[in-house]
């Protein structure tokens, strides 16, 4: 969830729980709570996580940098959280997807870092904050061969370019552990990662197929494969409990 100071309100937007629902899965909520014992205990009982988008940045004390001028709000209960989360969910070798921050989160836990502001430190970027609507596609991508990506019909029905919304300020540097880039925009972004490993279903996106998972069949198909991985899962987790009686 997402930390509302004026408030002190946890909250989420319902855009991603209605795209888990939509494609088979029971979306839960996790507080930003970030006590280790309290953590264990949710992520316990979950299939597979879903690390969302925040209107917050990462610390960059965690990829050993200090605060760019452009850097965004910074909430350590959402730092903390996601860490705690994240670091369990890969214990427990749960799918995860990632989603634009929630990617960036991923990234600095395997060890990569972050562009603090793509504006003044890419050179001739484009522009990754679209603004309003925010469901509108407004960049192409460049879509590895023979990946993740690849493979999904949405992108081997096309007859011209994929594209995506885009809705953030900061973005991949360098790669983390076990992950690998499969996407990027056309001023070089990351757009798109994965763990390589066949054990592991690790994906992260830059952009927010939870907005357009009702309109866009790439969108969808990323929800869709979520919860197949989740449902895989089950099933093997079933197959084991049964042979240990």
């Amino acid at each position: 969830m997402r930390l509302e100071f004026e408030t002190r309100r946890f909250y989420l937007g319902r855009d991603y729980s209605e795209a888990v629902e939509a494609c088979g899965g029971i979306p839960v909520h996790i507080a930003l709570i970030p006590k280790p014992e309290y953590i264990v205990e949710t992520v316990a009982d979950l299939d597979g996580v879903l690390l969302p988008g925040s209107n917050t940045d990462v610390d960059p004390y965690y990829y050993g940098e200090e605060p760019h001028h452009e850097l965004g709000t910074v909430i350590p209960e959402k730092d903390l959280t996601d860490r705690l989360v994240i670091e369990e969910a890969e214990r427990l070798n749960l799918p995860i997807l990632a989603i634009c921050y929630g990617m960036q989160a991923l990234n600095v836990v395997r060890g990569g870092t972050l562009i603090q502001d793509i504006k003044s430190q890419i050179d001739r970027s484009l522009k990754h904050e679209q603004g309003i609507p925010s469901i509108r596609n407004s960049h192409s991508l460049k879509i590895a061969e023979n990946s993740i990506l690849s493979d999904l019909p949405a992108v081997k029905g096309t007859g011209g370019d994929i594209r995506v919304n885009s809705s953030h300020h900061q973005a991949l540097g360098e790669v983390g552990k076990d992950l690998k880039a499969i996407a990027w925009a056309a001023d070089g972004v990351i757009e798109c990662i994965h763990d390589p490993r066949v054990e592991r279903f690790v994906l992260g996106v830059q952009w927010h197929p939870e907005l357009s998972a009702h309109i866009d069949q790439l969108s969808r198909e990323i929800f869709e494969l979520f919860i197949e991985k989740c449902k895989s899962r089950v099933g093997n987790a079933f197959r084991s409990a049964t042979d240990r009686i």
